[in-house]
């Protein structure tokens, strides 16, 4: 038999990442490892055993069957082997539960986890942040009797008691724009709330409740007069009739996911606050739900670089290694840096969470938070689709065909700028955030990040960037269609910004214990640029779209 080539091994994705050790040695006092490791060790060992399955068998979807053989709707949905084991995985190694502990750690222990977890999950993260956001939403709601019925479930390390919460807010009408929901609630005749309507996106159908957004009947049009509802979808072991499954979604990727059209006929339901300002009640969870966007697109970003390093070594070219080709070298070395960046990014967001849900946050760090969280879900998620092109495009035709099973990820990575808010959507929110408190917070934490570092050339890189940056916001900040034109390069930059700034200060830590490699990080990181502001011209996009 002629030559066979080997193909990428995946390295234990705990034992071998240098960042999560070093990020963990940081930040985390010792007295909170001896768990945590010997978690993200299982999961670290579930990922290798993933990746070996799926390369040893047949990829999977989940099925749907409407109707029994004697024509009883049933709505069953077979899911993957990954997505049954999901539940015990989940609570077993605390991946959700973790996140609502008490103290500042609590999220970014959680996030570990979710970083470990996510890919070998086959995108069952998806409803784990949905129920993380539904678990947020209803604490903050106040709401006594949600938060009793719902939490122990939603929080529970006992995959008996464990429930899975959808986020219903999606419609045929639109998309990020609800206001124009046509679901609607009316009470029946003992005075129980029910959903009728049809909504178009549900990624956790098969959960057990879910939050949706409806109209309560007789209140006016617009996002002010929609409520927020709680719903349980099972009746024992079977879907309550009211929930009925239109169809599951083709979608390009994350196709192990059971995304589902439904219509509500009748589903009870309980409002989690007053009935009206849903929309603001659903805020709360945007930072849990974003966070959970920005550490899975870094985690994909992990991997496609893990399996692209690995197989350098394993294929020969022209004589030698991958590896040892200097331009091959140099296209790895660039992927390294910008997730670099993006992790460091990623996890900021997720201890700024931590520490303003347990009260620890200064006020500063509460507008730093509002800013960061969508810089980092738009930045990560392009960021994800990016470096999983160019990884394929490393193993050259092997990275196009279906059964080496790298292909998935470039098609799953195009979710991260599309759920929870597209890249333009969050840009405009970043807009929101910086015309309160947030240049100032971002600028106070810059200073901060940059205290230590001994890299005065790319301070001075970061520092003048950011000057950019604001010398944008001041000059277009009348002109509010400029300025909205011109959001989403002013969103990069400052996120790289912001990035370049961490990776500063963990080179500065690093090099205290002659650790050079997060140095070369930030060097290579700010050589590729850091300020995307753009000009905009109303003009010529007339013209070019005309």
């Amino acid at each position: 038999m002629g030559f066979l080539q080997e193909g990428p091994q995946l390295a234990h994705p705990w034992r071998s990442d240098r960042l999560l050790h070093d990020l963990l040695d940081r930040v985390l006092p010792a007295e909170r490892r001896a768990t945590l490791d010997a978690d993200l060790a299982a999961l670290g060992d579930y990922a290798q055993m993933a990746w070996q399955r799926a390369s040893e068998s047949t990829r999977r979807k989940p099925i749907l069957t409407q109707w029994d053989a004697w024509g009883r709707r049933v709505d069953r949905i077979e899911l993957t082997t990954a997505w049954q084991e999901g539940p015990q995985l989940t609570t077993r190694h605390a991946v959700l539960a973790a996140g609502h502990a008490p103290g500042e750690y609590a999220r970014l222990e959680e996030f570990a986890r979710v970083y470990l977890y996510h890919v070998a999950s086959e995108f069952y993260t998806c409803p784990l942040a949905m129920t993380d956001g539904a678990a947020t939403a209803i604490k903050a709601s106040g709401n006594a009797a949600l938060i009793e019925r719902a939490l122990p479930h939603f929080l529970s390390r006992d995959p008996a008691q464990f429930w899975l919460s959808g986020q219903w807010m999606t419609e045929n009408i639109g998309g990020s724009d609800v206001s124009h929901s046509e679901t609607v609630a009316r009470r029946d005749g003992d005075g129980q709330w029910r959903l009728h309507g049809r909504k178009w996106f549900s990624s956790a159908v098969v959960g057990e409740a879910a939050l949706a957004l409806a109209r309560p009947e007789g209140a006016g049009e617009g996002n002010a007069a929609l409520a927020l509802f709680y719903v349980e979808t099972m009746d024992g072991q079977r879907r309550k009739p009211e929930l009925i499954i239109d169809r599951l979604k083709d979608k390009l990727g994350t196709q192990e996911l059971p995304t589902a059209e439904i219509h509500l006929d009748g589903l009870p339901a309980w409002p989690v606050g007053e009935l009206a300002h849903g929309v603001r009640q659903v805020a709360p969870m945007l930072n849990v739900t974003r966070t959970w966007n920005a550490v899975c697109a870094v985690a994909s970003m992990a991997r496609a670089i893990s399996l692209a390093r690995d197989y350098a070594t394993r294929r020969q070219a022209f004589g030698r290694p991958l590896i040892e080709q200097p331009l091959h070298a140099q296209t790895l070395a660039d992927m390294q840096a910008e997730f670099e960046g993006a992790f460091a990014l990623a996890f900021e967001v997720a201890h700024l969470l931590g520490r303003v849900e347990s009260g620890a946050a200064t006020a500063h760090e509460a507008a730093l938070l509002r800013l960061l969280t969508p810089l980092a879900k738009l930045w990560t998620g392009k960021l994800a689709v990016k470096l999983c092109s160019e990884a394929l495009e490393s193993f050259g035709g092997a990275g196009y065909i279906e059964d080496t099973g790298l292909p998935q990820l470039l098609r799953d990575a195009q979710v991260y700028p599309i759920w929870e808010g597209t890249t333009n959507v969050l840009s405009l929110d970043s807009l929101r955030a910086l015309a309160g408190e947030g240049l100032a917070a971002l600028r106070l934490a810059v200073d901060g990040w940059l205290a230590g570092s001994d890299d005065a050339a790319a301070t001075t890189v970061i520092t003048g960037a950011l000057d950019a940056a604001t010398a944008h916001l001041d000059r277009h900040g009348a002109d509010r269609a400029s300025l909205e034109a011109g959001a989403r390069g002013l969103a990069f930059t400052l996120a790289r910004c912001a990035a370049a700034a961490l990776l500063a200060r963990q080179a500065a830590w690093s090099g205290r214990s002659g650790e050079r490699r997060p140095g070369a990080a930030l060097r290579r990181f700010v050589s590729h640029g850091l300020n995307r502001l753009i000009a905009p011209d109303a003009e010529d996009t007339g013209l070019l779209l005309g």
